[in-house]
This record gives C-alpha cells, structure tokens and sequence, in this order.
C-alpha cells in the first residue's frame, strides 16, 4: 500500500492518515556514519528557525504519486488533502493578475482538443486534476502557463575540495501568501520505487526542481527576453514543450548526467530559460542558458581554474546583473567567505539564505545532491 502523503503543513490540509514512521527516521535508517550525521545536523539546522537566518520555515506536504497508475487518477490521493474551494479561487487568482486577457481567449478553446496541442502524460494529468477539482481543463492549462512565466529564482552548483557536487535553489515568486500552503515534495514512483522527486506547487504539473536518484539534480531559472507571451504562445500552438515539463520529462527518461544535459541543451520548449543541472560525479556541474531552439551558452563547473560554483539568478552570467535585482553579488560574497572547504548542504543552505538572495517573494528553499538523494531538503521560507 502506497500512502499518498506522509506529512502535512497546518490549516489548509484534511487531517492525514496516522503513519508511525517519519520521513526523518526513514532516510535516517538507510544511512551509516558521517551521512547519518551530516543529515540529522541539516534536520536540526532546519528544525530551529533562527539557525542560518531570522525567517521562519516549515517542511512541505511529502507526497508520492505513481507513475504506474493512468494520468487521469494519478494525483487523486493527494486531492483530498487541499481545500479544493480555496484552490479555485487561488487559480482564479493567479490567472487574473498573470496571464493577459487575449491568452484567455487563445488557450480556452485549445482545452477542446488538448492531446492534439498537449502530449502525454501532461494532457492527462491536466485533465484529471481540472475534474477533481472541479475547474475548467482551459483554466487548468492556463495556470501551468502562468507559473512558467514569472518565476524568479536563485540557483547554485558547486563542488567541494572533496569532489562533492551539491546543489541548492531559492524559488521566488508574486502570491507567496497562495503558494507557501500548496508547496508540496512528490516522490514519482515507478514500481513501487522512487524514480524522480521534485518540489513544486500543487496543480502545477511541471518541476522547477527535481533530482534523480544518484544521476542528477536540475532546477530552472526564468530568462526574460521580452514578449514571454507572444513567443510562448506561438511556441506552445507549435506543440513545443513548456520548461518545467522539460525538466519532468528529463527527470523521467535520462539516465546519467550527460544525457540529461543534452536532452535539457537541445530540446525546443516555449520560453528561454536557464537550466541549472548538477551529477553525482566530480565536475559534474552546469548552467545551460537556452534559448527557446536550442543553448545561447553552456557554463561548466571548472574547479582546476578556479571555478569550483556557479550562480545563476535570472540574467546571462557574462552581463552584469541590473543594480535593483543584484542577487549574484552577494551569492558570490557568502560562497567565497564559505570556502571550497566548508562547503556542505548545510552552509549552501545558509549562503541562499543571505539578503537579498533569500528576500520577500521567496517561497522555498531546496538543497539537494544527487549522490545523497537522502538528503534531499526542502523548506518553505517565511521571511520577515
């Protein structure tokens, strides 16, 4: 029996089903020494909310969700745990303020015929979770479209002296008073095993975070190069691929680092964006910008040089960041005070912690490393 969830936020979630063992004392059980220690001091970090910085944070919802059962149902054990009232006005919400009013007109009708424009398994999920929560498949296409297009983030790659590749991201986004309460970590079971795990927003198909057991770890950056819409738009009827179904998708079918690289750099998808994407080897590290056919630039890891991190916020790593969003600069700083050497989960964590690289819009943290799945960590940040 696969439990949909095994942990809940306050408030908006139906009561779970008692469950005895917590996730913690899980993970905790399939790691031994130094791994054991390294992720019950990141628990405990996490747990203390004045440990890396002054805000406030909370796990998210832990869910599975199985790729074994049809596109259509398989998010239904996770529907009952969301107010599906206040779901719909979030996504009434969202779509009012984000999405301009001439998409409405464009997208609706497309909902009619939505395999021939939407591949598999993303129309059936669509579909599915528009009926059980009781919304229009339009609406439902609508939000997944929304959330490609504002998504402000930070995200690091970078290696220790010891060769370890770790990986961290800070989601920002508008809403975070909706969003913080349907944040949600999904572990995507493939025969009763976890294939891919991703952080992402309940309703919202795509990832933006995600790691493959032991592969590889990837998280997606914004790049703004004008008229998001009409170019998406265009690219979306040409049945093009949104960003963070890419991401799923690669999460899904590759199978080592490289492969997942190339799949990120060469498949066409409606937007520009920055793919950051980290192995479980050493030099195992880059950030692919993208444009919507194919890579403008491939970044690498470079540790013999110098190059031992990478940062991406949402502008071309070559220009200057502009003076009223410069969250590199002191991503840059905090990394350099770290050091290669204390370089960990734990001190990546509190390096995107820092203002303004943590700030007001975001919503979470996740600090991950494909050689550790376990280690996976999510929090859902409150700033003050």
């Amino acid at each position: 029996l696969l439990l949909p969830c095994i942990s809940h936020p306050p408030g908006l979630l139906q009561p779970p089903l008692p469950l005895g063992v917590a996730p913690a004392a899980t993970a905790m059980g399939r790691l031994r020494g130094a791994a054991a220690l390294a992720l019950l001091l990141l628990l405990l970090l996490l747990g203390d909310p004045g440990a890396a910085s002054s805000d406030l944070t909370r796990a998210p919802l832990q869910c599975n969700v199985s790729l074994d059962v049809a596109p259509e149902h398989r998010w239904d054990p996770v529907v009952s745990y969301f107010d599906s009232q206040f779901l719909r006005d979030a996504l009434l919400r969202i779509i009012e303020s984000v999405v301009p009013k001439w998409v409405h007109a464009v997208i609706r009708p497309i909902a009619e015929e939505l395999e021939y424009y939407v591949s598999e398994p993303f129309a059936g999920e669509i579909r599915g979770l528009c009926r059980a929560l009781g919304i229009n498949p339009g609406d439902g296409l609508l939000l997944n479209l929304a959330y490609e297009s504002t998504a402000f983030c930070t995200s690091i790659i970078a290696q220790d002296s010891d060769g370890n590749i770790y990986h961290g991201r800070n989601l920002d986004y508008p809403f975070g008073d909706i969003l913080r309460k349907v944040t949600i970590d999904v572990d995507f079971l493939q025969n009763g095993k976890v294939l891919y795990k991703g952080t992402t927003f309940f309703g919202y198909i795509g990832l933006w975070t995600g790691q493959r057991p032991y592969k590889f770890t990837i998280s997606g950056d914004e790049r703004d190069t004008g008229k998001w819409w009409e170019n998406a738009i265009a690219a979306f009827l040409n049945r093009d691929m949104p960003v963070s179904w890419l991401a799923r998708t690669v999460l899904r079918e590759a199978d080592c680092f490289e492969a997942a690289a190339f799949m990120l750099a060469r498949t066409p998808i409606i937007a520009s964006v920055y793919f950051i994407i980290g192995g479980a080897k050493p030099n195992e590290g880059m950030i692919i910008t993208r444009g919507r056919r194919g890579p403008v630039d491939i970044w690498p890891l470079d540790p013999l040089s110098g190059g031992w991190y990478r940062v991406e916020t949402n502008y071309d790593h070559w220009k200057p960041p502009p003076p009223f969003d410069d969250r590199r600069t002191p991503a840059i700083k905090a990394l350099n005070a770290t050091g290669q050497e204390n370089l960990n989960l734990l001190s990546l964590y509190e390096i995107l912690s820092v203002h303004p690289v943590m700030n007001q819009d975001t919503v979470y943290t996740t600090v991950m490393s494909a050689a550790t799945p376990e280690m996976y960590t999510t929090r859902i940040r409150f700033p003050e």
